[in-house]
């Protein structure tokens, strides 16, 4: 990974945080809080948050280029779904979340950058169950240069001992901090042992996807890519894929075991902080920087810049997913 996303304060890894990069509470700028921008640093919730003690919050994860954000609108409508599927609804509605972001872009100058929508329970009470709690949404953005500036680099995986819940067991289809703590532990153990992320499998042993990021894999020229039933349905995983059908690769989304690994000629992930991130090590095999990753990255920077379609940026709701992004 290169330094400056382990740099990056957010982003799959878990990357540390270094003297090169001022703490995210303490910065210059304004935040979009509660309907109005307020100073950077006077954007603050109550240490009794709901949301802070049992996992009641949703965000998403965006891309600044060009000045623009790419897919705002699927992204807004992403927040609003997931904020449903956890129980509560959001006080404002995609386009008036659309607009925020914007105001916050704008604010801020930004030609390329990141964007972290969020929204919480508040601190009406810490009851388990509380149905009528007050909802906080807050909307920050920040400059975030493009990571890999002289071409792709490959990260390293380990496999983690963490894995995805079953669908019946956790609200898998929001993007929530309740399911974010999974792949926080799988990254940090990663690190540890050397690697840059961690690959999760789901709750039968088969392949998953990484801490954040969606996993394709490159099999006999075709992308093989997990369905989304326990891992997210990121919105670049999206934007891949009909960018691999446009160019006449075949996408295959099946279940996978581990084992297939090794049939694979490439391997990368997909996600907001990774884009296309080629993957040169899973645990023992050893994968290329091939011509397939390096074919859809190169699409996919054009894409973010309306220089290719990579499907619609605006229709109806997507299906509710996470920072596969």
């Amino acid at each position: 990974m290169s330094e400056e996303s382990r740099r990056s304060p957010v982003g799959p890894g878990g990357a540390a945080r270094t003297a090169a990069v001022p703490p995210l509470d303490d910065r210059d700028g304004a935040i979009w809080l509660d309907g109005r921008l307020v100073p950077w640093r006077e954007a603050r919730l109550h240490v009794l948050s709901h949301g802070l003690h049992y996992g009641g919050s949703v965000f998403e994860g965006e891309r600044v280029y060009g000045g623009r954000v790419f897919k705002l609108h699927e992204h807004s409508l992403r927040l609003v779904a997931s904020a449903r599927e956890m129980g509560f609804t959001l006080p404002w509605s995609a386009e008036e979340l659309d607009a925020a972001t914007r105001e916050v872009v704008a604010a801020a100058g930004l030609a390329e950058g990141y964007v972290r929508p969020v929204a919480w329970r508040g601190s009406d009470t810490l009851r388990l169950v509380a149905p009528g709690s007050s909802v906080h949404v807050a909307v920050a953005a920040w400059p975030w240069p493009t990571i890999f500036t002289e071409g792709p680099r490959g990260i390293r995986l380990s496999t983690s001992r963490w894995r995805r819940p079953a669908p019946d067991t956790a609200p898998v289809r929001a993007k929530t901090a309740a399911l974010y703590a999974l792949g926080s532990l799988a990254g940090q153990e990663a690190e540890e042992a050397g690697r840059d992320d961690a690959l999760l499998l789901d709750h039968r042993g088969r392949l998953a996807e990484a801490t954040g990021a969606n996993l394709f894999l490159v099999i006999d020229g075709a992308l093989h890519t997990p369905p989304p039933e326990c891992v997210l349905d990121g919105i670049t995983r999206r934007t891949v894929i009909a960018l691999a059908r446009e160019r006449g690769l075949g996408v295959v989304e099946r279940h996978m075991e581990p084992a297939e690994l090794a049939r694979a000629t490439e391997v990368f992930l997909t996600g907001t902080a990774y884009e296309v991130q080629p993957v040169t090590a899973v645990d023992a095999l050893d994968y290329p920087v091939g011509p397939v990753t390096v074919a859809l990255r190169e699409a996919y920077a054009k894409a973010v810049r309306g220089e290719e379609s990579g499907g619609p940026a605006r229709g109806a709701a997507p299906a509710v997913a996470g920072e596969g992004g």
